[in-house]
């Protein structure tokens, strides 16, 4: 057992250790020991005392409170682990073994590295690098994500665990190089350069091998199809991943069945049913299954489907714990913008009476094209029946559901579907829980039932696009300042093509997906933390000219390792004949620069290892590990405090001080939202996929400012838009908001 370190001299070398080189007074430490106490109490103690120092003036504080908490998780460690505390860190091998035979760690690093190749990385474990941790995010890490054993005590150690990640994730690469792509790895994650995915943070090397953030499924018109789909759902949930379910095919309510008039009772009951889904299949006993239900604004039930998140009215029509977006074609905006009509159908009458799917086609040019031609083609039949309704009603319900619940989501499938980069091979109808994967879909289709020779029951199906994503981010804030993008990006996409490989999902068509667009998410966050270093206020054309360039720059980056990958690795299957395969990808774009056209060539020449490629996600979470602000989001406050379920901390923008404050004054509910607006247009453009984009309003804001934003979001070319996030009436009046 380790020996206790609560006399007066071990607490005071603790004290002075966790203070050193910080801007922060001695004397404000004033902790109070009772005789006796336990170390971990008093490292306890200690964290919290520093905690209360924390403000504006003393953004220090944290890293000390971090500090204490580093010690506490050291010396659980070493005694758990059973090796003298002055190390710090005990033996790396010793720790494998052990939580493999625990059944916590997979058997696959033991197969994979031999001793002498552990023992090599051990060395390279650098524990001063947990100072980088704040103590919000050191928290964070210790009580959500480090390996422990069964009985929840303290094993793994943070640099321990980029170890393992880095390790899990090259375990198949070539053995001629693997430990060195397994340093670069640990290199990105141990400077927190770069976050990965939840899942992956959480599950890499352990037993449960699930790497991927969530899925996207598509419901065909169909029993059979519904059910099958909400048996899936519940597999992933189960499994820890988020969904976003298209309903778009399922008929409205009153829809023929099977020739018997008025018999569909639409697709209100189905949501109840994934919502039910949703609370029953938790994830991994951790929280609810969070899914998210899309529909399009055409759909006859999209009325009541906007009301579901609703506080009042018929509770038999509410679904208060699945997520809702709206699937917006241009012609609706243009009818709301004129304050023109809308028409409403059952896609099940379209395909009967029109002999085709009306969900199924997009608008290949911005005006015009083949969906609006089919709508008007539906609009002008006798034969349909159709409800007309003005449109700009429609958007009313929707803005009115969006301020009291903050959904739903905004999809433009018009937008998505022109930038689809793999247009050649499907249609995107909606996208994931966070609106910022946009990929190909298609349902999976029930074939027959039959017994084989051994009187077995079967079941065939051919399978669809089920959508997955894998999902890794760029930490601006420190990656950018220290100019490691090239270096950063490169190792980055191999650790997210090998997460494809790697991974253990639960369904085969997820499987099948995977590997036919082997597609993956390079997102970022802290873009308001580099905008304090580079003291470029958010409301200004400066730092919308930056995001334009720096997103340009991250997008060569990351199409380059990709297609570096492709000359290595191979490119992905379906590659013939995609936008990169053309060329039409870089001349859509306008990329014409003398290195964009030789990466262009080179493409073409070698294919891309990843059909899809970047992604910009929420990754709040994973930001507050990293110490720095939220995916593209503004920080909320200079100074609040962060709170969840099993916690209350008080947190500072990242590197607050007297130089970066000015930047960081105008918080989320302040600034004004056109800002963020043009910021997320001029970065769309070089993102194949889309961005989680969050609006801030005051809860009183007016309808007629909503609806601007909304609009100048949809002529700007967003692909879609996450939350509105509406305050309460005493946060500080903003001046946009009066304009």
């Amino acid at each position: 057992m380790v020996t206790e370190i609560t006399t007066k001299e071990g607490i005071t070398q603790i004290i002075e250790e966790a203070l050193d080189g910080l801007h922060v007074d001695s004397n404000d430490l004033h902790v109070e020991l009772p005789a006796g106490i336990s170390t971990i109490r008093a490292l306890d103690l200690l964290a919290k005392r520093a905690l209360e120092n924390i403000d504006e003036a003393n953004p220090d504080w944290t890293f000390a409170a971090s500090r204490f908490l580093l010690h506490s998780l050291y010396y659980q460690a070493a005694n758990n682990r059973k090796y003298h505390l002055s190390k710090r860190y005990g033996d790396f091998y010793h720790l494998i073994e052990h939580l493999t035979e625990e059944g916590i760690y997979t058997p696959a690093i033991l197969e994979k590295y031999n001793k002498e190749e552990i023992a090599f990385l051990a060395e390279k474990i650098d524990p001063k690098k947990d100072f980088y941790f704040t103590y919000l995010g050191l928290y964070t890490l210790a009580n959500r994500y480090l390996a422990t054993d069964h009985e929840k005590s303290v094993y793994e150690l943070p640099q321990e665990r980029w170890m393992i990640i880095a390790m899990y994730l090259m375990q198949d690469e070539n053995p001629m190089e693997r430990l060195d792509l397994v340093l670069e790895a640990y290199w990105a994650l141990s400077n927190l350069y770069m976050t990965v995915a939840t899942p992956t943070l959480t599950n890499a090397g352990k037993t449960h091998g699930q790497l991927s953030s969530c899925f996207i499924d598509t419901v065909d018109d169909s029993l059979q199809s519904i059910y099958d789909s909400n048996t899936d759902i519940a597999k992933l949930s189960k499994n820890g991943g988020g969904i976003g379910v298209y309903m778009g095919k399922v008929r409205a309510r009153g829809s023929a069945i099977k020739g018997f008039k008025g018999m569909s009772s639409g697709v209100v009951p189905w949501i109840k049913q994934l919502n039910n889904t949703a609370v029953s299949v938790d994830q991994l006993g951790t929280r609810k299954g969070a899914i998210a239900v899309y529909l399009d604004v055409w759909h006859k039930d999209i009325e009541s489907f906007l009301d579901l998140k609703l506080n009042n009215g018929d509770d038999r029509m509410r679904a208060h714990d699945i997520f809702t977006g709206v699937c917006l074609p241009d012609l609706f905006m243009e009818q709301v913008e004129s304050r023109g009509d809308w028409y409403l159908f059952d896609p099940h009458e379209v395909r009967e009476v029109m002999g085709y799917s009306l969900e199924d086609y997009y608008d290949e040019k911005k005006g015009s094209g083949s969906w609006r031609e089919k709508y008007v083609e539906c609009v002008g039949c006798e034969r349909l029946s159709k409800k007309k309704v003005p449109a700009i009603e429609i958007m009313k319900r929707i803005m009115k559901s969006q301020l009291e619940s903050g959904t739903p989501f905004m999809f433009y499938r018009d937008e998505v579907n022109r930038q689809n980069s793999n247009h050649h091979a499907g249609v995107i109808y909606c996208s994931n829980l966070c609106t910022e994967i946009t990929q190909n879909q298609s349902p999976t289709e029930f074939l027959e039932e039959y017994m084989d020779e051994n009187g077995v029951m079967m079941k065939k199906y051919k399978p669809g696009d089920f959508v997955v994503c894998n999902l890794s981010s760029i930490n601006l804030g420190k990656a950018v300042p220290d100019n490691v993008l090239e270096r950063l990006i490169k190792i980055q996409v191999r650790m997210l093509d090998n997460v494809i490989d790697i991974n253990t999902l639960p369904l085969i068509q997820t499987q099948i997906t995977n590997q036919k667009y082997r597609a993956i998410g390079l997102g970022t966050f802290g873009w308001h933390h580099l905008l304090a270093t580079k003291n470029i206020h958010w409301e200004s054309e400066e730092a919308v000219q930056y995001a334009d360039e720096l997103y340009e720059k991250i997008a060569y980056f990351t199409i380059k390792s990709s297609m570096e990958l492709s000359k290595e690795k191979g490119y992905y299957p379906v590659f013939e004949g995609s936008k990169w395969s053309t060329g039409k990808y870089f001349e859509e774009k306008e990329y014409t620069g003398e290195s964009w056209k030789e990466l262009k060539e080179a493409v073409m020449e070698n294919g891309i290892r990843n059909g899809y490629l970047m992604a910009v996600a929420p990754n709040s979470t994973t930001a507050m590990i990293a110490g720095s602000s939220a995916s593209v989001d503004p920080v909320f406050k200079p100074f609040y405090h962060e709170e969840k379920k099993d916690f209350k901390i008080p947190t500072t923008a990242p590197d607050l001080d007297h130089h970066t404050y000015d930047i960081y004054r105008r918080s989320a509910y302040i600034v004004d939202q056109r800002w963020s607006v043009k910021q997320n247009a001029v970065r769309q453009k070089h993102i194949d996929q889309s961005i989680s984009f969050n609006f801030y309003v005051p809860n009183t804001i007016r309808a007629s400012v909503l609806l601007d934003l909304h609009l100048q979001a949809w002529k700007e070319g967003l692909k879609t838009t996450y939350y509105v996030r509406s305050t309460s009436n005493d946060v500080e009046e903003c001046e946009w908001c009066q304009s």
